[in-house]
C-alpha cells in the first residue's frame, strides 16, 4: 500500500450486528427447545453516568437478541464482601445464565475477589482467571469480550495472522494480556507493550498487526505504523478519540477500526454470545448451533 493511500475500515457495527442477530437465532431456538431464554444479570456499584449509560445499551442490546436481561444496581459505598455475596447469589441461580460486573466498581473494592466470585460457566465476560486460564492454554471457556471480539474482527477481514508480529500495547487482565494470548494461539508472533517500555516507537514500527488497548489518546502515531499493517485500536478515551492517532495511521495501514464503531460494538456482541451459548449449556440443550 502507497504511504498516500486510505486504509481499508474494518467495520465493526456491521459485524457486530450480524453476531447479535446471529444470537437472537440461536435464543430464540432456545426457547423453543427448552421453553427458557438466555438471562444475563449486570450488576453495577454506584451511579457513574458512563457506566450506567454502558449498561442500558447492553440491556436494549440483550432484547434485540432474544436475551432477558437483570440489572442489580448496588449503592457506591457497598463494600467487598457485599459485592461478592451478591456476586455468589447470582452464581447459585438457575435462572441467570450470564453474569457481568460492570468495572470499574470502586477503588475501595477488591474487584479482582469480586471477579471470582462469579461462577466459571457465568463468567461471560471472561474476567476470571480460570477463563483467563483456559484462553493461555486453548482450552474451551469463555473469552474475555474485547479480545474476543478482536479475533472476530480480524476473521471478518481475512487476516491471518500466523506467523505475522503482532505488537499488543497494553497488560490489562481483561484486555492485552488475553488479546496477546488468543493471537498466540493462532500462531503470531507476539510482543506485549506498556507503559513503561522504552522506545515503543521501535516496536510498533515492526509490528504486522498493531493491537492498542492502554487507555491514553493518540498515543500510537501514524508515522510509527508499518506499511500494510493492520491496526486495532481498542482504546477509548474523552471525545471519542482512540489509542491510535487515527488520520495518520490510516494512511500508512491497510486495514483500520475506527473509534467509535470499531471494537467496541464486537465487545458487546461477543458478550451476548457468550451468553446465550452459557444458556445452552446450564440448561443442557443440543450446542450444534451454541458454540461461539
Amino acid at each position: 500500500m502507497s504511504p498516500t493511500q486510505t486504509a481499508h475500515l474494518m467495520d465493526g457495527t456491521g459485524t457486530a450486528r450480524r453476531l447479535v442477530e446471529e444470537s437472537a437465532g440461536r435464543a430464540a431456538e432456545l426457547v423453543r427447545r427448552t421453553g427458557s431464554a438466555p438471562c444475563l444479570a449486570t450488576v453495577l456499584v454506584g451511579e457513574d453516568p458512563a457506566s450506567v449509560t454502558y449498561v442500558r445499551m447492553k440491556q436494549a442490546r440483550c432484547a434485540k437478541a432474544g436475551i432477558e436481561s437483570r440489572r442489580v444496581q448496588l449503592p457506591a459505598g457497598t463494600t467487598t464482601a457485599e459485592l461478592v455475596a451478591a456476586l455468589r447469589d447470582l452464581s447459585q441461580d438457575a435462572s441467570v445464565h450470564g453474569i457481568l460486573l460492570q468495572h470499574p466498581v470502586g477503588p475501595h473494592i477488591d474487584e479482582r475477589a469480586a471477579f471470582e466470585a462469579i461462577a466459571p460457566e457465568k463468567d461471560v465476560d471472561g474476567v476470571t482467571m480460570t477463563s483467563f486460564g483456559a484462553m493461555a492454554f486453548g482450552l474451551p471457556g469463555f473469552v474475555s469480550c474485547t479480545p474476543g471480539g478482536i479475533m472476530r474482527l480480524l476473521d471478518e477481514y481475512d487476516v491471518d495472522v500466523a506467523g505475522r508480529h503482532a505488537v499488543v500495547v497494553g497488560r490489562s487482565a481483561i484486555l492485552g494480556k488475553p488479546a496477546g494470548m488468543l493471537l498466540l494461539a493462532r500462531d503470531a508472533t507476539v510482543t506485549y507493550c506498556h507503559s513503561r517500555t522504552a522506545d515503543l516507537s521501535a516496536y510498533v514500527r515492526e509490528a504486522d498487526i498493531v493491537v492498542a488497548a492502554v487507555g491514553r489518546p493518540r498515543l500510537i502515531r501514524g508515522e510509527d505504523i508499518k506499511p500494510g499493517a493492520v491496526v486495532i485500536d481498542a482504546g477509548y478515551n474523552a471525545g471519542n478519540v482512540g489509542d491510535v492517532d487515527f488520520d495518520t495511521a490510516a494512511e500508512r495501514a491497510r486495514l483500520i477500526t475506527p473509534v467509535p464503531g470499531g471494537v467496541g460494538p464486537m465487545t458487546i456482541a461477543v458478550l451476548l454470545a457468550q451468553t446465550v451459548t452459557a444458556a445452552y449449556h446450564q440448561l443442557g440443550a443440543d450446542l450444534d448451533r451454541a458454540i461461539v
